[in-house]
């Protein structure tokens, strides 16, 4: 029941009697409903002129989508992953997720980060997952966490980019990250699932929140304007993205430590490959590629120049 009730929350405030109309009870099962959606995790707000979801909440009709990616979108307080969620909703008989569905959660019981972490996600984070219909070639598959990294960065208009998928402050505190999961057959996917998180007005210990550089922007205006971003560079070539990666760049033209499946690999990160892979100038003179790691930046977090290219 208390789900019924979600779907018509707005953020003007309605009285118990009206929503117990449409819904079929009275005022007291409305005020029943909404401690639990409360509990559940969604901001509620009771006033005297009745209950409303708190101003900038990302639930649907509040969020000012402009094209394909977010026209279905479903909000939830507390879920399990909302990877999982759109999965779920992707294999539904009867309604099955279209490419670029939406779920957007406030809390997440089981949230993954790269490489099994745990997402850590409070109230004042925007976290949710896209749903990328297939089938999708591998090399697209590899590029994609960059394409999200530079639609990341220019929806939030602060910080910049450390390979492969998180968007840093000036200062080099963590304000968003990435994370890609693909339903692999052989070659290609038959479908993709694209989560982000954003730190909007809190951030856990050490890293930083985006009303810090930005305030004022809410969690809904921030939705929209990432997903048409996604949308726009999601679609963009191969050659437009990485060019954009390297120009949104804190990584390049560093001195790094990645750490990868096979060991770490320290060095000056040059440059990106043609498949998103990061080349990095060891100590000993090699060029190595990582494909894969956790890249951790040696030093004071400052702007730093564009690469340059190696001479004879």
């Amino acid at each position: 029941m208390p789900a019924r009730l979600l779907p018509l929350l707005t953020d003007e405030p309605q009285s118990g009697d009206a929503l117990g109309a449409r819904l079929g009870v009275n005022r007291v099962t409305v005020n029943t409903l909404a401690r639990r959606l409360a509990e559940d995790g969604v901001p509620i707000v009771v006033s005297r002129g009745g209950y409303a979801l708190a101003p900038g909440t990302p639930a649907p009709g509040l969020v000012p989508v402009t094209g394909e990616f977010g026209r279905a979108l479903r909000y939830a307080g507390t879920v399990g992953s909302t990877q999982d969620e759109v999965r779920a909703w992707a294999d539904d008989p009867q309604d099955p997720a279209p490419h670029g569905a939406v779920v957007v959660a406030e809390r997440q019981t089981a949230g993954r980060g790269r490489r099994g972490r745990t997402w850590d996600t409070t109230h004042g984070t925007l976290v949710f997952s896209v749903l990328l219909q297939g089938p999708l070639a591998l090399p697209d598959l590899a590029l994609m966490p960059l394409a999200a990294g530079v639609a990341l960065h220019a929806a939030c208009g602060v910080g910049g980019l450390k390979w492969p998928n998180d968007l840093l402050t000036p200062d080099g505190r963590k304000l968003a990250g990435i994370l890609l999961e693909a339903d692999l057959r052989g070659e290609e996917a038959r479908r993709a699932v694209l989560g982000l998180g954003v730190n909007v007005s809190a951030a856990p210990e050490g890293a930083a929140h985006l009303s810090e550089f930005r305030p004022g922007l809410t969690r809904a205006d921030l939705l929209a304007r990432i997903l048409a971003e996604l949308e726009r560079w999601l679609a963009a070539s191969p050659e437009v993205v990485l060019d954009a990666w390297r120009c949104s760049s804190v990584t390049l033209g560093r001195e790094v430590r990645v750490t990868t499946p096979r060991g770490d690999l320290t060095g000056t990160a040059l440059d990106l490959d043609p498949q998103g892979g990061l080349l990095i100038r060891t100590p000993d003179g090699i060029t190595v590629t990582a494909h894969a790691g956790d890249v951790h930046l040696v030093g004071t977090l400052a702007p730093s120049p564009r690469p340059q290219e190696d001479t004879p």
